[in-house]
């Protein structure tokens, strides 16, 4: 016994270190991310994005801009996948960090449409184009902090705790829009909302200074001693994996798309049918909170039963609420809204999430692996997630009904079931499929 307990016993606080760090240093970098998304649905479409008829004119601007930042993605992917692979995992996330939380806090220093015109909304861009940039090499060194520094036999509910930066990073961004939209109109238009944005400043001094106390993930150590690298770690990445980048978008559809319709457009559809702002940020920032714990159970579960069929069912859940979701935002009962947000998000939406970060740890070899799964996420990201909620909101505008998104992510389910398929029992890099696990050294 003690043959196999040692080598646990001497890690776990090392593992423990990891998990702490990526958790925090994720929650305020989405936390940052994800302002933009609320702002959107909330202000920015009358500050900086103005239009004289319909206000969803002014909000489908204002997601246009969010979709700008979903596309500039993949280039911080590239970047910040070649720094990771090659430079190692601390020292990305170190810039990432950064450039997140100055950007951010620029936002909440600029001038409104009505001050400036179009400087405003062309600045507010550019700004959002370096937070996207920031977000796509964000993700994929968020989780190889724990993975790769975790056993197979736990990767699954231990990297899932990055998943869970980004849930709280959502109810951080959701709950102070909800505190200071406590304020007078005027005074929330005036300056409130800008207060959110210049926080970031002193999230980015700690979450840095986290990370910069980190030590170098050990799968990353390893490689950079054993094998020589000369080639863009990107091209590498392409070259070695190109079926399991494919892979990998595809099941980023639903669960990227489907997310920003049930939080962000859900904001802007609940608004156009008389349902309380507050109460629906609040309903957003529950189920976000919850979803903390679901993304770890859904983890777990991923570790005892397998990811494809996790991930599966995650995504079977999401087209079965595509109807019911909107009808429950209807009725406008806080009770049912707020249900409507926790199965939609905390369940369906988190057993993918939950799952992904070991379910893609698992494809990519070593020495490509942060950019492999950068480049598969934040590609995915921007037709999936980037424009999700353009795309539900103009199908509002012509329609006048929820009946044309519900298809929409419908649509978006079948294929990720299409990918999960593709994906086959075995994974590529990494522990075997939960069948396979089955030696004591694998479960100990």
């Amino acid at each position: 016994m003690s043959h196999h307990q040692l080598p646990s016993q001497g890690l776990r606080p090392r593992v423990h270190r990891f998990v702490v760090a990526s958790l925090v240093g994720n929650a305020l970098e989405w936390y940052d991310f994800f302002l933009y998304a609320t702002a959107s649905a909330v202000v920015f479409g009358r500050l900086f994005f103005p239009a004289d008829t319909d206000p969803l004119v002014g909000t489908m601007a204002a997601f246009a801009g969010f979709a700008v930042g979903f596309a500039a993605r993949p280039l911080g992917g590239l970047i910040f996948g070649h720094i990771g692979d090659r430079l190692g995992r601390k020292r990305s996330l170190v810039l990432t960090l950064s450039i997140m939380g100055i950007s951010t806090a620029l936002m909440g220093l600029l001038p409104t449409y009505a001050q400036v015109g179009l400087l405003a909304p062309a600045l507010l861009i550019i700004l959002r184009v370096l937070q996207g940039i920031a977000a796509g090499g964000e993700w994929g060194g968020g989780v190889l902090l724990i993975s790769e520094n975790s056993n197979s036999s736990r990767r699954g509910m231990l990297s899932a705790f990055s998943q869970g930066g980004i849930s709280l990073g959502f109810v951080l961004s959701s709950l102070a829009f909800f505190l200071v939209q406590l304020m007078p109109e005027p005074d929330f238009l005036a300056w409130g909302w800008r207060v959110p944005f210049l926080v970031s400043i002193l999230l980015l001094g700690v979450g840095a200074y986290i990370r910069f106390k980190l030590p170098e993930s050990k799968e990353f150590t390893e490689v950079r001693e054993s094998k020589p690298q000369h080639r863009l770690a990107a091209i590498e990445a392409l070259r070695a994996h190109p079926r399991e980048i494919l892979i990998a978008m595809g099941l980023r559809v639903a669960e990227n798309g489907g997310s920003y319709i049930f939080l962000s457009f859900s904001i802007v559809y609940g608004v156009h049918v008389g349902v309380d702002k507050g109460l629906l940020l609040l309903a957003v920032a529950v189920s976000m909170l919850a979803s903390f714990g679901t993304y770890i159970f859904f983890g777990y579960l991923s570790d005892l039963i397998g990811r494809r069929l996790v991930y599966a069912l995650g995504a079977v859940g999401m087209g079965l609420m595509a109807f019911p979701f909107f009808a429950m935002i209807d009725a406008n009962t806080p009770a049912i809204v707020i249900l409507g947000f926790l199965i939609a998000n905390g369940i369906c939406h988190g057993a993918m999430i939950g799952t992904q970060p070991a379910f893609f740890h698992e494809m990519f070899s070593a020495e490509v692996r942060y950019s492999g799964m950068a480049i598969a996420h934040e590609v995915a990201a921007v037709f999936a997630g980037g424009f999700a909620p353009l795309i539900a909101t103009a199908l509002l505008l012509n329609f006048n009904s929820s009946a044309p998104v519900s298809i929409y992510v419908i649509g978006m389910v079948l294929i990720t079931l299409i990918a999960v398929l593709a994906s086959g029992r075995k994974q590529v890099h990494g522990s075997r499929d939960h069948s396979e696990r089955t030696t004591p050294e694998r479960v100990s």
